[in-house]
C-alpha cells in the first residue's frame, strides 16, 4: 500500500463512516446496516493488498467519504460538532494505543479468534457484535478517556445498542491506525485541508 493522499482519504473516510454510525445507533438504535457490515468486516481485514480493500470498495465508503467532505467544509455550518467531537476522541485513543505493542498484539490475538466463530455465526449477529464489542471494552476503553456517546438514553440502556456502538468506535479505530501507517497525520487535517477536500471530492465523483 502506497502512502498516497488518495490512500489515506480512503483510510480516513473509514474513521468518518465509523463515526456517522455511531452517532446514528446512538440516536436512533438503527444504522445503515451496508456501512455496519463494511466497518466491522474492516477490522478482520489483517493483510489487504490495497488500502480501499479493507473496506471492499469505495462504493461501501460512500456514506463516510460524504461525512469527511461535509467535515472538511471551510463553511462550519456543514460541519457536525458531534461528529468531530468522535474523530478528535478516535484519533487520541489510537495514538495512546500506538504506544502499547503489547496491546496491539493482544487486539491482534482476539481478533483471530473472531475469524474463528465466524465460521458458525453471521457477522451482525449478537455473539459476533457482542466479541468485538468486548475487544473495544477490554483493550481499548482502559486507555481512557472514554469517548462519550450522545443519543437517546433509552436506546443507550439497550445491550445490542451497546454492542454495535463499541464494535463500530473499534472499527474507528482501525481506520487510524491504517491512516497512521500509510502517514496520516492530525497536522494535515489543518494544514492540508483543501488538499484533502480536493481529494475526497474527486473519490466521491468516481462513485456517482
Amino acid at each position: 500500500m502506497s502512502n498516497s493522499l488518495s490512500n489515506r482519504v480512503i483510510a480516513f473516510a473509514g474513521i468518518c463512516q465509523a463515526a456517522k454510525l455511531v452517532q446514528d445507533v446512538a440516536r436512533t438504535s438503527t444504522c445503515e446496516e451496508a456501512g455496519l457490515s463494511t466497518c466491522l468486516n474492516s477490522i478482520l481485514v489483517t493483510d489487504p493488498k490495497e488500502t480501499v480493500d479493507v473496506f471492499g470498495s469505495l462504493a461501501e465508503l460512500k456514506l463516510g467519504l460524504g461525512v469527511m467532505s461535509a467535515q472538511l467544509n471551510s463553511q462550519q455550518e456543514k460541519r457536525n460538532a458531534e461528529i468531530t467531537r468522535y474523530l478528535v476522541s478516535l484519533l487520541a485513543l489510537e495514538r495512546r494505543l500506538n504506544k502499547r505493542p503489547d496491546l496491539m498484539g493482544m487486539m491482534g490475538e482476539r481478533i483471530t479468534q473472531l475469524d474463528r466463530q465466524l465460521q458458525h455465526f453471521e457477522l451482525l449477529d449478537q455473539q459476533v457484535l457482542g466479541g468485538i464489542a468486548d475487544i473495544y471494552s477490554d483493550i481499548i476503553s482502559p486507555l481512557g478517556p472514554r469517548i462519550q456517546v450522545a443519543g437517546n438514553v433509552s436506546h443507550l440502556q439497550q445491550p445490542v445498542v451497546q454492542h454495535k456502538v463499541r464494535a463500530l468506535l473499534l472499527a474507528g479505530i482501525r481506520a487510524c491506525v491504517l491512516w497512521r501507517q500509510l502517514g496520516g497525520q492530525r497536522r494535515q487535517l489543518l494544514f492540508s485541508r483543501k488538499n484533502y477536500l480536493q481529494q475526497t471530492t474527486q473519490l466521491l465523483n468516481t462513485i456517482d
